[in-house]
């Protein structure tokens, strides 16, 4: 059965959801919802009205301490090909990440009622962009969102080959200097899964999920925060390089 929601700012139980993952339709895309949702193991995910809440199980996420990094784009880290910043250019960020073509899809989930909201939920320092740039061009990068110790991606883009992976792996390394636990990626993808992804149950996923929002949110913008991070780490680091 797939929940109605009312202008009441609730969720139901995530246990009540279809086996796809689908748990409800409609309610708003305010930011009390959205952060409601979020923290209940919630997320919404639509191309059209009424808005899409889900909680699939399994749960696909990646552990920080746990990320695999290749040779390859250690190499290009080290060697700064991208300037990698933070929340310096997010509406460009979710536009293109909305815009941007991707293979085996003919139209994209994030509508201009997502993008105003989640730009909302930047400005009130809850939803956070990495930026790779070249030449001064933004050329990649990605979005999502930060509650406790854990952090929710949502999307992300690229125009020129490894930029949103070198903007991942900054995004990777810098939460791990933060004492980040957990980051969700919600549902598969390979990309993840080549950096250490993997299905977790959703029981496991929503224990880990209480315990990180345990921990004070790194809340407010993280530009400088990150500038002073990376100007004095000296190294890549990985658990597992290849």
């Amino acid at each position: 059965m797939i929940y109605e929601l009312s202008s009441e700012l609730r969720f139901p139980d995530v246990r009540w959801a279809e086996n796809d993952g689908l748990l409800a339709y409609g309610g708003d895309l305010s930011s009390e919802r959205i952060l409601l949702g979020y923290r209940s193991g919630i997320f919404p995910w639509y191309d059209r009205n009424p808005v899409l809440w889900w909680s699939p199980d399994p749960r696909f996420v990646l552990f920080p301490e746990e990320v695999n990094i290749s040779r390859s784009m250690r190499k290009i880290i080290e060697r700064k090909v991208f300037h990698i910043t933070v929340d310096t250019a997010f509406e460009q960020v979710i536009t293109n990440c909305a815009t941007v073509i991707r293979n085996g899809q003919a139209k994209t989930w994030i509508t201009d009622e997502m993008i105003n909201a989640y730009c909302t939920l930047n400005k009130e320092g809850y939803a956070h962009s990495f930026e790779a740039w070249s030449d001064d061009k933004l050329v990649g990068g990605l979005y999502g969102i930060s509650l406790g110790s854990v952090f929710f991606g949502e999307s992300m883009f690229t125009h020129v080959s490894n930029a949103s992976k070198a903007a991942f792996l900054q995004m990777i390394l810098f939460l791990r200097s933060q004492g980040f636990t957990l980051i969700d990626s919600q549902v598969h993808t390979r990309h993840v899964e080549s950096l250490g992804g993997k299905n977790i149950p959703r029981s496991t996923y929503l224990n880990l999920l209480d315990e990180g929002l345990l921990v004070n949110d790194l809340h407010g913008s993280w530009t400088e925060r990150y500038n002073s991070v990376t100007s004095s780490r000296t190294t890549v680091r990985a658990t597992d390089p290849r």
